[in-house]
């Protein structure tokens, strides 16, 4: 006799895991009773449903083999540089054999050691997923059962790639996330660098991360400020692109550039120019409009209309850089006028307290607002004395 083949007669309605120990058991006890036995090959089939599961006897000791999937995270920041992480999750689990290749681990072992790893590189997984990073003390503070350091903070929208967190820094920035979270449709005006743009992708970013929303819709009008770029070379992505820049800028730094194509490609992040918007029904979604005083008022009522069961939608802008030609009215100025007093629409009117961009910013914009107060003192002098 070359071997022994044990077929386990599992269905799906008992446990199956409950039935292969039990049956391991037996065959340890059998060869425990007859050592002859134990020169021989034993071959376990068990059923195909049972997926990114294995079990083996080796030296009469049962071995259970199971994969460990990295979902929505990107597995360099989890195993660390130069697998400086995984080197330590084996000195701390001595009794397991962990491999890793791509995004998936192989773990083979000891039953209890098993389970108690799977258990760490679970929140492993979650601290990374909401943090973007993974300490060596963070991996010791979870696998000893205590909380990380980063836990701590609260009011933090998210993170970015580099572990810095995402929140509000201005009063009137806590408005606009205070809004969110109370309308489903939340308009943010203000100046350049007060953070409209970068909060509400934060917003959406935080709401993908948590499955509060399936996907994210991003865009924007393709208006160029104040010249004619003429035609632009590519197919219609590359044509577009330079326009929606500024949103994938504040996505990249949100998340893994890697996970961020693969949600591109899913269409799970979507970004649009607004004429491809009409006729589309945005459901379970977070919806962002960038500077939308570019928008006309017909393309903003097309855009708003567009609103579907479970979604939120942001819209931004800044009425000091409207770049429409001069006879053309600006579609937020206009919307912001009928929808003041609708319920469950949200108005956050940022100002250049809220800057959060070099200091300069703030100066320049402040010495372009006194510019403006006194051309339009002068033009009413003017308008009074030709009267």
């Amino acid at each position: 006799m070359l071997g022994i083949l044990i077929c386990s007669p599992l269905t799906k309605i008992s446990s199956p895991l409950t039935k292969i120990s039990s049956l391991l058991t037996k065959i340890n006890s059998l060869l425990t009773k007859k050592p002859h036995l134990r020169k021989l090959k034993i071959l376990l089939v068990i059923p195909s449903f049972i997926r990114n599961f294995a079990i083996s006897l080796r030296n009469n000791v049962i071995l259970i083999e199971k994969h460990i999937v990295l979902e929505d995270i990107d597995p360099v920041v989890f195993y660390g540089t130069g697998n400086a992480h995984l080197q330590m999750m084996r000195a701390l689990y001595p009794k397991l054999r962990i491999v890793a290749r791509d995004n998936v681990i192989r773990i083979l072992g000891d039953e209890e050691q098993m389970a108690a790893f799977e258990e760490s590189a679970e929140k492993m997984r979650q601290h990374v997923l909401r943090f973007n990073s993974l300490k060596e003390e963070d991996i010791l503070d979870i696998i000893k059962g205590h909380r990380t350091k980063d836990e701590v903070p609260e009011g933090v929208v998210c993170y970015s790639m580099s572990g810095r967190s995402i929140k509000a820094r201005s009063e009137n920035q806590q408005k606009l996330i205070d809004a969110y979270e109370q309308n489903d449709m939340v308009f943010a005006v203000g100046p350049a660098g007060t953070g409209k743009t970068y909060l509400s992708i934060a917003l959406a970013v935080k709401a993908l991360k948590d499955k509060t929303a399936k996907k994210i819709i991003l865009s924007r009008p393709a208006v160029e400020a104040g010249e004619k770029l003429g035609f632009l070379p590519g197919d219609m992505k590359d044509k577009i692109d330079p326009y929606l820049q500024p949103l994938y800028d504040a996505l990249e730094d949100m998340l893994p550039q890697v996970k961020l194509q693969d949600m591109m490609e899913k269409h799970v992040i979507q970004i649009a120019p607004l004429a491809f918007m009409r006729g589309r029904t945005l459901s379970d979604a977070v919806v962002i409009l960038d500077e939308a005083q570019n928008t006309t008022p017909q393309q903003i009522r097309m855009f708003l209309t567009r609103m579907g069961w479970n979604t939120k939608m942001i819209i931004t802008g800044d009425m000091t850089q409207i770049d429409l030609p001069r006879e053309q009215k600006s579609g937020l100025v206009e919307a912001l006028r009928i929808l003041k007093d609708i319920e469950g629409i949200g108005v956050v009117e940022l100002d250049r307290k809220d800057i959060v961009r070099h200091k300069l910013v703030t100066r320049i914009v402040n010495a372009y607002e006194r510019f403006d107060k006194e051309k339009q003192n002068k033009d009413n002098n003017e308008s009074i004395n030709k009267d």
